[in-house]
């Protein structure tokens, strides 16, 4: 996939804790926690706001576009 999740770095940039975001957000833990480990296929604006508001970022520090290099292949 060429979404890449960058929660974990900004949890830990901010020294907050799955749980203590879990709360704080009002998702469930095992949900933030696919979500830290990129294994989700899509995330909720509403649970983007929600994050970004407790962690006080912007969307673009949590995701991050890669190209995949299948792609780039085919485009040749």
């Amino acid at each position: 996939m060429a979404i890449i999740l960058r929660l974990d770095r900004m949890m830990a940039d901010r020294k907050i804790s799955l749980n203590e975001l879990s709360e704080k957000v009002g998702v469930a833990n095992v949900n933030l926690s696919k979500i830290k480990t990129g294994k989700v296929s899509a995330i909720r604006f509403t649970t983007l706001d929600a994050i970004c508001d407790v962690l006080d970022c912007q969307p673009g520090d949590i995701l991050e576009f890669r190209r995949d290099k299948k792609s780039d292949e085919s485009d040749s």
